[in-house]
């Protein structure tokens, strides 16, 4: 996977350390998800839901705040 796309994907960056920052971007993929499933788009709720659930998992079940240090060696 390219340097550029690593970082664009990583869900452990030291921007999410801060608690209201994981808590206000799970809440607002999981709240799309909710809107996309009343709007009647079930695949749209199902990716954002799936995203939501993986957020939840990161940020709060298995959160370890070493893993959200800054470790640019370069």
């Amino acid at each position: 996977m390219p340097d550029n796309l690593k970082r664009l994907v990583n869900i452990r960056s030291p921007f999410f350390a801060p608690r209201g920052r994981r808590v206000i971007v799970t809440a607002a993929v999981l709240g799309w998800a909710v809107f996309e499933l009343v709007t009647g788009s079930p695949g749209w709720a199902l990716l954002f839901g799936a995203a939501g659930a993986w957020c939840y998992y990161e940020f709060f079940l298995v959160f370890d705040p070493d893993n959200y240090k800054d470790h640019d060696n370069g």
